[in-house]
Formats: structure tokens, sequence, C-alpha cells
């Protein structure tokens, strides 16, 4: 198995603990489901009693074309009465069909909105779920596998009322009512017009259960084309820079063939199994002809009433291969409903305590105190007893080696995840015991990573505050050191970003996130090594426009470039999750630990120069 189908197969077991703790209770998930679609009742009853009359009339047609039959053999004889019994029987018979089709017409619509409203609100429940979802939780789950989970599962469950809540109905009716017709005029011809009925209904299941399995391994290989297709994309310079096309190909070519294998595999046993129930049907046809044929011979039963079975049997033909379809339909509800609620039910790993209070600053001061804390899911302390006090007006760096620990530190501030012991306090208020809204109105947190929407320059640096003014968006953004590239657009402020910010620059987009913090005016700051696509002088005007921001409130920086936060109040020397030194940039300098080693390295490069040579 390649490294792209293994890695494709774990993002999609990445439910699979819940799937698995699960199955004892698919029938409780369908129960769950059905009493999701009884929440609109007047659309299920209206669905259910037109499935109900539709059947009903759809079992008087074979008993009308046999009657129709006989009278038109009776033409010759009885003369003015059987023609117009005939014509009464047709005209009923038109009748009969005409209402038979509003009613499924009826069962069809109503079926279908029952489905589409639980979908509805499935959907919104499941989006507000994954927005209260923890860092942890996405940093363990593949984005994909969350769109898989609100588009295809939320589809299996949306369509479970039409295609297995009321298709049980509407063949239990046919089948059984109709058999009961059938057996109770003829026992024998019954028997023999219901012979398929076993056969195909055996096949269909089991053609219909392969076919879900092998499609859900489709949507696998689908997937891992799709991937091999947005990499490709999403890197088409770097293909092109290093004249990779052909290999893109093949790799493209391997997966697509990997597909097309599975797709052929599908359509051979869809063809076989069909093949097989057309063998069925035909076979119980005739032995119905012959019998009956021979009844009729015989005097026992009339040609109308030959008719009557043998228009039975072509009614319930496709109602049969549909239990297949219903097998199919419960066993996928069943699945999709698991893999659903089991995110639904998912317990938030941060939240809300009852009755929490809202954040109030008054002083803005930060207060770590021997805070510990490990991922979830792991053993290893990301950060251990990590202790110090800042200000508002101050500002704090940290710096270290990768992996220290220092982004870690500032995600727990706005309780992206939630410390292990210890306490981090703002103006004496423990940030685990106020609201998550209040505290990240306070809390602005600058990434590294820049993301950007696909609206106008605008929106994306009003994200936070919709509602700022057009002045303060602008002082954001000269702050930024972004208000002269953005007024020298053709639009301005108005210009279109493309997808997740393509068209800009790095060193843009992570001033165009900048701004975006810088509009909330919040008490502390975070900048988490957010200058890191910045030249330097760039870097340093906005560090001089944002004393004015500073003065106000903690600002926070991570950068692994020492000029950056040379000016820091205190500077914070992380490594293994631990403060090994702490102090001003002279004070660390004197000290010559690892901070001034730091500083030799990025400063006075040329020191290593004779090393080098004598190597």
């Amino acid at each position: 198995m390649s490294t792209e189908r293994a890695s494709a197969k774990g993002r999609a077991n990445a439910f699979s603990h819940v799937a698995k703790a699960s199955w004892g209770k698919g029938v409780g998930t369908l129960w769950r489901i059905t009493r999701l679609n009884l929440r609109h009742p007047w659309q299920v009853t209206i669905a259910i009693v037109s499935t109900f009359i539709a059947a009903t009339l759809q079992l008087m047609i074979p008993r009308l074309l046999g009657q129709a039959v006989d009278q038109a053999q009776g033409l010759g004889t009885a003369g003015a009465a059987a023609t117009q019994a005939l014509w009464t029987t047709a005209i009923l018979l038109l009748v009969i069909s005409i209402a038979r089709g509003i009613f499924t017409l009826l069962q069809n619509y109503y079926s279908e909105s029952v489905g589409h409203h639980a979908a509805y609100e499935l959907r919104l429940a499941t989006y507000e779920k994954l927005q209260q979802l923890s860092f942890s939780f996405h940093d363990r789950v593949h984005s994909g596998d969350l769109i898989t989970l609100g588009i295809l599962d939320i589809d299996g469950v949306r369509m479970f009322f039409a295609t297995a809540t009321v298709r049980f109905i509407l063949l239990a009716v046919l089948i059984g009512v109709g058999a009961y017709l059938l057996i109770s005029t003829d026992w024998l011809l019954g028997l023999l017009s219901l012979s398929f009925v076993p056969f195909i209904g055996w096949r269909s299941s089991v053609a219909q259960l392969k076919l879900r399995a092998t499609w859900l391994e489709l949507q696998e290989r689908l997937t891992a084309m799709s991937r091999v297709m947005d990499e490709n994309l999403g890197g088409i310079r770097v293909v092109r820079a290093f004249a990779a096309q052909q290999h893109e190909m093949e790799k493209f070519e391997a997966s697509s063939k990997h597909a097309l294998d599975l797709a052929h595999e599908r359509t051979k046993l869809r063809v076989t199994s069909t093949s097989q129930m057309n063998l069925s049907f035909f076979l119980a046809m005739g032995l119905v002809l012959w019998v009956g044929g021979l009844k009729v011979i015989g005097g026992e039963i009339s040609v109308g009433t030959l008719a009557q079975f043998l228009t039975f049997m072509t009614i319930l033909q496709m109602p049969v291969r549909q239990l297949g379809l219903l097998v199919n339909a419960i066993a996928r509800g069943a699945t999709c409903g698991m893999r659903l609620f089991g995110l639904l039910d998912l317990e938030l790993a941060v939240k809300n305590k009852p009755n929490a209070p809202e954040l109030k600053v008054t002083e803005g001061t930060l207060v770590f105190d021997r805070v510990s804390f490990r991922y979830p899911g792991t053993t290893r302390d990301v950060l251990k007893d990590v202790s110090f006090t800042a200000r508002r007006g101050q500002t704090v760096a940290l710096v270290g080696p990768p992996g220290a620990g220092k982004s870690s530190l500032v995600h727990l501030i706005p309780r992206y995840y939630d410390v292990g012991s210890g306490a981090i306090t703002i103006d004496g208020q423990n940030v685990a015991e106020v609201t998550l809204d209040s505290l990240r109105r306070q809390v602005a947190v600058v990434q590294q990573d820049s993301f950007l929407f696909t609206t106008t320059i605008e929106n994306n640096i009003a994200y936070g505050n919709p509602w700022a003014k057009e002045r303060r968006i602008e002082r954001a953004a000269e702050s930024a050191q972004l208000h002269n590239y953005v007024a020298g657009l053709p639009s301005g402020y108005d210009t279109v970003v493309g997808e997740r910010g393509v068209s800009l620059s790095g060193g843009q987009r992570q001033r165009l996130t900048i701004a975006r913090s810088l509009v909330l005016k919040p008490a502390i700051m975070v900048f988490d090594d957010s200058t890191a696509a910045i030249d330097a002088a760039t870097e340093q005007r906005i560090r001089l426009a944002m004393r004015r921001y500073a003065q106000d409130r903690v600002t926070i920086i991570i950068s692994h470039r020492l000029s950056s936060l040379m000016h820091a109040d205190q500077i914070l020397f992380i490594e293994d999750g631990q403060i090994v030194e702490r102090g001003s940039h002279l004070e660390l300098l004197a000290r010559k630990g690892r901070y001034r080693a730091l500083y030799d390295l990025q400063v006075r490069p040329e020191a290593d120069t004779p090393l080098l040579a004598g190597e």
C-alpha cells in the first residue's frame, strides 16, 4: 500500500474510535435519526399517508387490468353491455393511475422535504460544533475528513427517511397485501408469482452492501487523487521551476488508474447482479405463464386472472429490487449517523464554566503562576512550571530553539488549550473561569501563518470588528505599514484578495494580519513570529509605529530574529518548556549564557568563519 493510500485511510478513520464504541448502538442511532425526522410531523404524516394510498391504488391496477381482459373477451357475445363495462373499467383505471401518480408525487416530495429539513438542522449543528471544538481536536483531525463528514455523512442521514422509512412502508404494503390477494385468488399461481422475491431480495441486498463497501473504498481513492491534484495546483510554481511535470503526470495517472480499477470492479458487480435478478424474474414469469396457461385451458381460471398475476409480477419487480437499496439505506444511515452523532456528542475540551463571568480588564496585568502543559493524548510536558508577570505598557519577548514551547505558551492565554496545572490570570481573574468570548476579545494572537479570506482587504482587516470605522481601519493599516501599498491599488481597500491571500506577498499577508489585530485594541497582543516574512527595515517601522499601541497593553513577541525583541522590557529564554534565562537584553548579554550565544551567532556570524575554515 502506498504512503498516500495509508495516509488517506488514516484520515478516513479519524472517528474510528467513535464508530467502534458505537457499533452496538446502531439501532439507537437509527431511532435518533427517526426522532430527528419526527420533528417535522406534518411532512412526515403526509409522506406516510401518501405512501399507503399510492401503494393501495397500485395494488388495484392488476385486478382492474385482469377484469378488463375478461370484459374484452365478452365483447362479441355481450354486445353493448360488455362495451359499457369495458369503458367503465378503462376510465376507472385511468382515474386510479392519475390518483396514484398524484399521491406518489406527494410521497416523494414530502419524504425528500423531511430529509432536507433534517439535513439543514444537522448542517447547522455540525458547523456550530466545529466552531466550538478546541485546537486539540483540529490538530489531530484532517479538515478534509470534516468536510466529508459535513457533506456525505449528512447526506446519508438525510436520505434515510425517503430511502429506508418510506420505502419500507411501501414494500411492506405491496408485498404483504399483494401476496395475500394473489394467494387467496390461486395459491399455486400466487406462490409462483412470488417465487422470484426471495432470490432478488437476497441478491439485491448482497450486491448493494458490496457496492457500498467498494463505494467507500472508491471515495478514499478519489480523495487520494484529489489530494494529488490539489497539491500539484497549490505548488504549480515549484513544479514548473523544477521541470517536474512528467513526474506529476505519472503520479496523477497512477492515482487515477487506482480509482478506475475499482470503478470497473463496481460495474462488473452491478451488471452481474442485475443479470441474475432479471433471469430469476423471467424464470418465475415463465412458470406462471406455463402453469397459468394450463389452468386457463382447463377452465380453472380466466385469461383476465392470469393477466392479473402477470401484471402484479411486473409491478412488483422494481420494488423487490429495492429491498437491496432498503438494506443499503439502513446500513448507510447507521454508519453515517454514528460518525455524525459521534462528532456532535463530543465533549468540548475548552468551554465556559456554568455562570462564568465576563473578563473585566482594569490594570491589564498578565500573570503565569507555575504553569505546566502537555498536549492532549501525549505524555511529555511541553511547558514546565512557567512563571512570569507582565504589566500594562510592558513588552515581553520569548526566545529559544524551535520546539521549546514558545507558541504553546502564548496559545494558553486565550485558552486555545487549557493548562495542565498552575494558573494564568489577567488582573487576578483566572482565564479558565471567565467567558471565552470576553477573554478572546481582550487577547489578540497574530500567527506566523497568515490566513486571509477571499474578500476585500477592508473586510479582512475588519474581520474581528465588522463595525469598525473606515479611519480606524486605515490607522491600523498605517501602523502595520500596509496603507501605502493599499492606497496604490486601483480599488484601494475594496480590492479582493485571492484565495488565502495568494495575490499578496508573504510580508503583505503578515502585515494585513497585524492590522487585523490592531483594529481590535485588545488588552494583550501576541506576535507569534508574525514578522518572519517582513524585511528588517519594514519591521523596524512597524515596531516604531506600534509604540503608541504598546503603551496601553501587554505586548508579547515571539521571534527568532533578536533585532525584533531587543527593546523588550523582559526577555524569557525558553528551552525544553522551561524558562532558563530571563532579563533585559543588556542583562542577558552580560550573563554570557544561552541568549548571548544566540546573539553572537546572529549579530557576529563571522566569528564562526575560522572554525569552518579549519574543518
